[in-house]
């Protein structure tokens, strides 16, 4: 095996806001390729719990995500990331960020951070929180995340399509940056696809999401799992059991895509073609393929549930050393910009 140096690994930045438990949306979204790069030793990669980022909409409601850190720590443990191979770090205990924050706020205008379209779809969605008044730290979330990215030197920042804008306004902010405070100070991030497209909701809505009420988590249990799983959307042409389906309308072939192996799935879709598979009998044995996939996550879930000191103790050093990080960032960054006063 090849023996890379330390000092030579790209650092992969990824992170989740701590507002509710993780889906299988996130799962096959970002996890699995999580965990595919944590195995190769060319990466260093770093996860935050960003604490600060959900108090953007959640600012009314500090309960909700103190109580969600814990829980999206055990989901990444659950799952297989592993702290010896992947820092997990609280983002509100990195002061370094938000003072790197402060200082890139001078280098965006509103009117760019307005017209981005990640923020932009997002003030949409936030309609009922906050009326016609968004708040300073909602829209300027970006800076914020360009600040994490940058902290840690990120160059890699595993994404989903709907993200990529964020990631060129941090590219933009370290080209304002490095043009007026010296060259190569820092880095532009790349963005890792996970070539996977959003996972749909159990409604056959484009997104899978904790508020609207149609996602599997990796938590369920089995019971849970299969409630959901029988009320999901089906073929609405497809009224008796003998009725030639269409599984590309079907959220339940949908998901056998996802749990079902290869050859099964394909006689999924030409049984329900034929008229030849009744949805209750598919819905069963969807269930059972999502329950057993699920099994190994739900079982270290358990473990880690009745040892929350296991938990902490890996918040904690993951955070010490996310900090030592950011700490010789913020020495490079204020030499650039003459704030490193009375050092020799």
């Amino acid at each position: 095996k090849r023996v890379v140096n330390k000092m030579s690994k790209k650092r992969i930045l990824t992170g989740d806001r701590p507002t509710g438990r993780l889906h299988i949306g996130h799962y096959f979204g970002s996890i699995k390729t999580r965990l595919k790069l944590q195995e190769n030793d060319e990466y260093e990669p770093f996860i935050l719990i960003a604490d600060v980022q959900a108090l953007t909409d959640n600012f009314n409601n500090p309960e909700k995500v103190r109580k969600n850190v814990r829980e999206l720590a055990i989901d990444y443990l659950s799952c297989g990331i592993d702290p010896n191979k992947t820092t997990i770090y609280i983002q509100s205990m990195i002061p370094e960020t938000a003072e790197l924050t402060v200082f890139y706020s001078n280098l965006v205008t509103i009117a760019r951070l307005q017209r981005n379209p990640t923020v932009k779809t997002e003030i949409a969605q936030k309609k009922e929180l906050f009326g016609e008044s968004v708040t300073y730290g909602f829209l300027g979330y970006p800076v914020s995340q360009a600040a994490d990215i940058t902290c840690f030197d990120g160059e890699l920042i595993p994404v989903g399509e709907d993200q990529l804008p964020l990631i060129e306004q941090c590219r933009e902010i370290v080209r304002k940056f490095n043009s007026i405070y010296g060259k190569d100070v820092l880095k532009e991030p790349k963005e890792v696809l996970s070539g996977q497209a959003r996972i749909k909701g159990l409604d056959g809505n484009e997104k899978m999401g904790k508020s609207l009420g149609n996602a599997i988590y990796l938590s369920d249990s089995p019971e849970e799992i299969t409630k959901k799983v029988m009320g999901a959307v089906t073929d609405p042409g497809r009224i008796k059991k003998d009725d030639l389906g269409n599984p590309d309308i079907c959220m339940v072939a949908y998901y056998h895509k996802l749990f079902t192996k290869e050859d099964d799935y394909k006689k999924v879709c030409e049984e329900c073609r034929a008229g030849k598979r009744g949805c209750v009998a598919c819905k069963k044995e969807l269930a059972k393929n999502i329950i057993d996939t699920l099994e190994p996550i739900r079982e270290k879930r358990k473990y880690y549930e009745a040892h929350p000191e296991e938990v902490d103790k890996v918040l904690i050093e993951g955070t010490k050393k996310a900090r030592e990080v950011a700490k010789e960032t913020m020495k490079k960054v204020k030499k650039a910009m003459m704030l490193n006063y009375f050092e020799n």
